[in-house]
């Protein structure tokens, strides 16, 4: 393996000269377990374990390495295990809230150039579902693909497709049947050598079948859905860096049905940018979108060019994210003042000595 294969640029480069002069090399995060990884190196396929020290320092598992991400490692003289001393900066990062009740990031996967948002066609296709998860997808830094699979059980793809369109305004929508290897060809420009792309969407829509078909083989295994409710079980149950016979490289999420989120006001405007160009056309700054004289939401949802289902939408989500955001600050708070604890035990250990 070469590192421009896996993906590796300037950006990545410039952040590892200072580790180079120091002799380290570079390896890329392919699987994660509990304690350990596997990683693409020019050396060929390692294990590695993060140091102690990474470990220690680390504010939460937001700081310790992810799949996709470019890692400092040694390799001892028997080469059989690599250890990781650092994680380098992040070009993008796909997150959620951990779950639980919690409020602690969990990167899925970093360092992608493309999402594949993927709905299924048949009886658990959700307009709702796509606008929670395109929070996630903006929010990671990485452009966004929504992918409409089973063409093969839907009696109305247009007017599927005019339906996400109305929701995801100048996104690429591609219609396919994976199952069937049909409309695949229409994803070949992102999956271009060292490009990375991930699949997000809840079980059952097709992920581990596609991820097989773009592979040439059976990397994944496939279960079929439940009959009543077109839902299926998580098949995939780790994520893995897989290296496609395109030379593109692909990352198979676990299937998320109620993903929590975690996200900001951007990743929301962009999700809704209708919605926030009316707002900016009301009569006061800060209006509520409720009953204020002047509001050109409401008068959207009066003549019909808003849909009401898409605002509900959008005011959920909005109140999801502002209680993040309160939590994500207190979690800021708590985390600075036991960092600054072992600061002290530290000072004070020191002194003793």
């Amino acid at each position: 393996m070469n590192l421009e294969s896996l993906g590796w640029s300037n950006l990545f480069a410039t952040s590892f000269n200072t580790y180079w002069q120091e002799g380290y090399t570079v390896g890329r995060v392919a699987v994660e377990h509990r304690n350990t990884y596997i990683l693409y190196t020019e050396q060929g396929e390692l294990s590695a374990e993060v140091t102690g020290k990474l470990r220690y320092h680390a504010a939460g598992r937001q700081d310790l390495p992810a799949v996709g991400d470019w890692v400092v490692i040694s390799i001892p003289d028997s080469g059989k295990q690599a250890i990781i001393h650092a994680v380098l900066p992040r070009k993008s990062k796909f997150s959620r809230n951990i779950a639980g009740t919690k409020t602690e990031e969990q990167i899925i996967a970093a360092n992608l150039d493309t999402v594949f948002l993927i709905s299924g066609l048949d009886g658990d296709f959700n307009l709702r579902r796509i606008e929670r998860y395109l929070i996630l997808v903006w929010e990671s830094g990485a452009n966004p693909v929504i992918i409409l699979n089973k063409a093969d059980l839907c009696d109305d793809l247009e007017g599927r497709r005019q339906a996400v369109e109305a929701i995801a305004l100048g996104i690429p929508i591609i219609i396919l049947s994976a199952v069937h290897n049909q409309g695949l060809d229409a994803l070949k420009p992102y999956l271009s050598q060292g490009k990375t792309v991930a699949l997000l969407g809840s079980s059952g829509v097709g992920k581990s079948t596609l991820t097989n078909q773009l592979a040439g083989r059976a990397v994944q295994a496939v279960q079929s859905v439940r009959q009543g409710d077109d839902r299926g079980r998580h098949t995939t149950t780790h994520r893995e860096l897989i290296v496609l016979p395109s030379g593109g490289l692909l990352i198979d999420t676990p299937g998320m049905r109620e993903i929590q989120i975690w996200g900001g006001d951007n990743s929301l405007q962009e999700t809704f940018t209708d919605i926030e160009a009316l707002a900016r056309q009301c009569r006061f700054p800060d209006c509520q979108h409720d009953s204020e004289p002047g509001c050109a939401v409401q008068q959207a949802l009066l003549d019909g060019s808003l849909n009401y289902q898409r605002f509900v939408s959008y005011q959920k989500l909005q109140k999801e994210l502002d209680y993040l955001a309160r939590k994500q600050e207190q979690r800021t708070y708590l985390d600075t003042k036991k960092r600054w604890k072992k600061i002290t035990k530290s000072m004070r250990q020191r002194r003793k000595r």
